[in-house]
């Protein structure tokens, strides 16, 4: 039976939630309070849904790195479209991988150029796909946070109980909370509190984010996806600011439990180990990525294959990674709205449906 959503979407509540908002707002004695949401879903319903230019004049809302697309490293779309030039090699992706411009190309252009590059809708797509060629190495590449991770794993064991020798991933997962760490530890952003991911925490939980209360006196509030799921997590929050507590808070009870999901955080578990991984916009941060584990090294790519990886180059003028940190607006970049469009994106923000520059550019005003 399908949930009934629509007190989530109801004006009146809505609006009580903002004046309940520009109550506490009030109360908090600081002239700026800047909250971080950090997931892309969360970054398109604020636009969407107007709620950035609801806020009382002292809220701050910006964007964080909660698009999987747009945090990956130049360096891994080098290496995907490196490995998309081994002759025999088919790759797998989900749609919005192929337009994310790499240094001197794309999967969309190593494509146009004949190579064997498919979009998939989940891993074990990539796998039918490998069952189905045995003369050709499939390789999927895994992009994404806790959400999507197990499901990648599941397509490893599923590889190895097959015995498939074809199929193998490129991974570049990322866990969540250690890109917080790196946020609120950097002086430039300035973070008062975070709203906290829906979908990432469906998985792990709200207690790995305890830290930031604990160690760092930052408060956190897991909340939904509707107008007010959102509204309610920012006066949750403002209620923690305004008592100076720090505490991590779940709005989004009907999705998330404090101990997340047991069987794919086991899942995870089993395939996966933590390792450091590069950020666009936030450089290597320790322990937030995943690799495969030894026993499953045979469904490595990078163990299995050795691409040949071009120099690194930035998109010139692209302020991507700043906007990814918050330390500006997507409208701040020189280039948004102009030489960076969606119909032609110059970094990866733009590509995804979950960007910062897509979300402000599809809902807000511009040149």
């Amino acid at each position: 039976m399908a949930l009934d959503l629509s007190g989530f979407r109801d004006p009146k509540l809505a609006g009580g939630l903002i004046d309940a908002i520009g109550e506490l707002a009030a109360s908090i004695p600081k002239e700026r309070i800047s909250l971080m949401e950090v997931c892309g879903t969360h970054t398109v319903a604020i636009a969407r849904n107007g709620i950035r230019d609801a806020m009382p004049e002292k809220v701050r809302l910006i964007s964080g790195p909660g698009c999987p697309v747009c945090v990956t490293a130049n360096h891994d779309v080098d290496t995907a479209i490196a490995l998309s030039r081994i002759p025999g090699v088919i790759i797998t992706t989900f749609g919005d991988m192929t337009r994310v411009p790499g240094s001197t190309s794309s999967l969309f252009e190593e494509r146009a150029a004949g190579r064997d590059i498919r979009i998939v809708y989940s891993p074990l797509d990539a796998l039918r796909i490998a069952s189905d060629e045995p003369d050709h190495q499939v390789v999927f590449i895994g992009v994404g946070f806790e959400t999507t991770t197990p499901l990648v794993g599941a397509a490893i064991k599923h590889a190895a109980a097959q015995g498939l020798q074809n199929f193998s991933v490129f991974g570049a997962h990322k866990n969540v909370p250690g890109a917080l760490e790196s946020l609120v530890n950097d002086p430039e952003v300035n973070v008062d509190a975070l709203i906290l991911p829906g979908h990432v925490s469906t998985i792990i939980g709200s207690k790995p984010y305890g830290f930031l209360a604990e160690r760092y006196h930052v408060p956190g509030v897991v909340t939904g996806f509707e107008a007010v799921d959102v509204l309610q997590g920012i006066a949750m929050i403002l209620r923690q600011l305004a008592e100076n507590r720090a505490q991590i808070e779940i709005a989004y009870t009907r999705g998330v439990r404090a101990e997340g999901n047991p069987t794919a955080l086991a899942m995870i578990d089993d395939v996966f180990e933590t390792c450091d991984a590069p950020w666009r916009g936030l450089g290597v941060i320790p322990g937030s990525g995943y690799r495969i584990r030894e026993r499953y090294a045979g469904y490595d790519a990078l163990r299995r294959f050795t691409p040949e990886v071009e120099p690194t180059v930035e998109p010139p003028g692209c302020r991507c990674g700043d906007v990814l940190r918050g330390v500006i607006s997507p409208n701040e970049c020189p280039l948004f709205a102009h030489a960076c469009r969606p119909e032609n994106p110059v970094g990866p923000c733009m590509v995804s449906s979950e960007g910062s520059c897509a979300a402000y550019y599809r809902y807000t005003e511009h040149d």
